[in-house]
């Protein structure tokens, strides 16, 4: 049965259980009697053997315990036998007190006997059970066949991902250190594997032929973690992570969760703490537009906004699919407000001003955009179409309905723009920071970098590379970028809003830059695979408006401190209303015309730092 890897029947585990039984109550007297039993007690035993063994049968048929697929035995298993053997004692020794108290008879087991007997079936029912299962995974899966596994985290997760680890036989690992900060865990045993300290990880990987190390710290800081990553790349050890007790399987752990840890987790910050008690008394009760509600920033502002509880959220975009898609993770959400969706375009002012007179937003946040450079280099008309001229329709609306507030979400592309799409933002942000001081609306931009893991980002394109077994393209082996989660980029936005008094750009800290060539290379080795080897990486030359590297000031702007360490307020130069509005209109009229240069030309004039990079449009500056 071992080796066909097939459960035994219950009844042969039911027989064993009634063998063990018998063979405990026999052994109970010997020991109680130094092996001689007397000639009384002699004679009773087949008596006490009947009735020993219909109650402990009885038992055993109400409890079920042996029902349990015995490979898989685990800690609830044994409470159990413990349980039900208690109790089967129980009602010798109730039985005793009735024979002696009632009726006036001696005894039918000693008292010492029963306690006696109920030790020895209890610790022969566990041990046969636990003997069983390692005889089992040994058969299976033999410790010379299995790779090595370390665990960081010695404590209960630690050790629950060690024992699923090693119930599973297909995956055909075994657990032989584990690795803690704590200090009073070193230098100690956690089910037999010693606990080392982190300082001696890059030793014992070396000099020990460990496969993988798994993550089972749910608290760990992200520091660590980029620590603990970084020690098993350099050592070729794959690593795994214990994801989050909600995704248990009725909160047990099985070893085929255990999941890959992503780039996304590696980014080294601590997690952003914003001021929700602020941003809940801004949001409470409000009903709030968000543009672009079907995108990567838009959507995941939805999320977090319904939890503070507004009277309602306005989905507005042009995406029926996605748009769809999150109205459906809505409805599963737990929250006490109005969701209304709609399929429009924001370039199309009379459809946004049906939404806006039906709808009564109080606080706009607009985050629909085209944001792809490449494609706008190829499409410039499009580009101003939404990002410039669709914000102008958004921020006229919001003004002349009396909208407490409106956050932009724009890019750190905005900033020395090279291309197309970049100038088309830092054009819009233009318009809404003058517009501020001419209506009752605040008017607020919030400006940061790339986003990991959005619609297009590039980790989901190496990712998408790195599966079908390359190549991973990259454009140049110096470029860099600002990388920042979509969930940390919303909670940003959340925040700017709410201490914004109208006029600024906020700027969020977006850590380090971060070489494009080294993300290529880690997420190649997280997935378990050597660069250059394994999976080739290939240079592809910049695309069309793309620069080696982003900046979130230019060099005419420098910044003021706020209440958040994460966000900074820009000081940027301002223009008069009039002749903001005069390029509008300007540019507007030139878009429409068939000739796309005459309008990338006119943004040039409006914007004197935008010159563009690997473009067509380099011949206009």
């Amino acid at each position: 049965m071992f080796l066909e890897n097939r459960n035994t029947p219950r009844w042969m585990i039911f027989m064993m259980d009634i063998v063990l039984a018998s063979a405990s109550i026999g052994f109970a007297y010997l020991l109680r009697f130094s092996f001689s039993i007397p000639p009384s007690y002699f004679e009773q035993l087949p008596l006490v053997m009947l009735v020993v063994l219909s109650v402990r049968s009885l038992s055993f048929i109400l409890s079920r315990v042996y029902s349990g697929i015995i490979r898989y035995t685990g800690t609830q298993d044994l409470v159990r036998i413990f349980l039900v053997n208690f109790a089967g004692s129980l009602v010798f020794a109730i039985t005793n007190l009735l024979l002696n108290n009632v009726w006036g008879l001696p005894h039918l087991i000693p008292f010492n006997i029963v306690i006696i007997d109920f030790f020895i079936l209890t610790l022969a029912m566990t041990t046969y059970r636990m003997l069983i299962k390692v005889a089992f995974l040994e058969l299976n899966n033999p410790s010379r066949e299995r790779s090595s596994v370390v665990i960081f985290g010695a404590g209960d997760t630690g050790l629950m991902a060690k024992r699923a680890i090693e119930r599973d036989s297909s995956q055909k690992m075994k657990v032989i250190a584990f690795f803690d900060d704590n200090p009073s865990k070193v230098r100690k045993k956690l089910d037999n594997a010693i606990i080392y300290p982190f300082h001696r990880l890059e030793e014992v990987l070396t000099s020990n032929p460990v496969d993988q190390l798994v993550l089972a710290v749910p608290t760990i800081k992200p520091q660590r973690k980029s620590e603990i990553v970084e020690v098993c790349l350099r050592c070729n050890v794959r690593v795994l992570s214990v994801p989050p007790v909600s995704v248990w399987i009725d909160g047990n752990l099985s070893a085929r969760q255990l999941q890959k840890v992503r780039f996304e987790d590696l980014l080294g910050r601590d997690e952003i703490v914003i001021n929700t008690g602020k941003i809940s008394s801004d949001l409470k009760g409000k009903h709030i537009m968000v543009t672009g509600a079907a995108g990567s920033i838009g959507s995941e502002l939805v999320r977090q906004i319904v939890k503070f509880n507004p009277a309602s959220v306005i989905l507005l975009d042009q995406a029926e699919t996605p748009l769809y898609e999150v109205l459906l993770e809505l409805q599963g959400m737990d929250m006490d407000c109005n969701i209304h969706s709609h399929l429009c375009d924001i370039t199309r002012e009379s459809v946004m001003r049906e939404v806006f007179e039906k709808r009564k937003p109080n606080i706009v946040f607009h985050a629909a955009a085209y944001k792809h450079v490449p494609m706008m280099e190829h499409n410039p008309r499009e580009a101003i179409a939404t990002n410039v001229m669709g914000t102008q329709v958004m921020a006229d609306l919001a003004a002349q309905f009396h909208v407490e507030r409106f956050i932009m979400v724009s890019t750190d592309k905005a900033v020395n723009p090279t291309s197309v799409m970049g100038a088309s933002k830092r054009m819009a942000e233009i318009y809404t920071q003058t517009l501020n001081s001419h209506t009752e609306t605040q008017f607020i931009t919030t400006r940061f970098g790339n986003v990991l893991g959005s619609n297009g980002s590039v980790l989901n394109l190496f990712r998408k590379q790195i599966e079908e077994g390359g190549p991973v393209t990259v454009t140049h082996p110096k470029v860099t970028r600002y990388f920042m989660t979509i969930p940390e980029a919303a909670r940003l936005v959340l925040e700017a809003a709410s201490m914004g008094n109208g006029g600024e750009i906020f700027l969020f800290n977006m850590g380090e830059r971060l070489s494009i060539k080294e993300v290529a290379e880690k997420m190649i080795k997280l997935s378990g695979f050597s660069p250059g080897t394994d999976i080739q990486i290939v240079y592809t030359g910049l695309r069309p408006g793309e620069k080696l590297f982003e900046e979130l000031l230019s060099d005419e702007e420098n910044t003021i401190h706020t209440g958040n360490p994460h966000i900074l307020a820009a000081l940027v130069r301002e223009y008069a209303y009039e002749e903001v509005s005069l390029m509008m209109q300007q540019l507007q009229e030139m878009a429409q015309q068939s000739n796309p240069s005459e309008a990338v030309k006119l943004l040039k004039k409006f914007i004197p730092e935008y010159i563009s990079k690997n473009s067509v449009f380099e011949q206009l500056d």
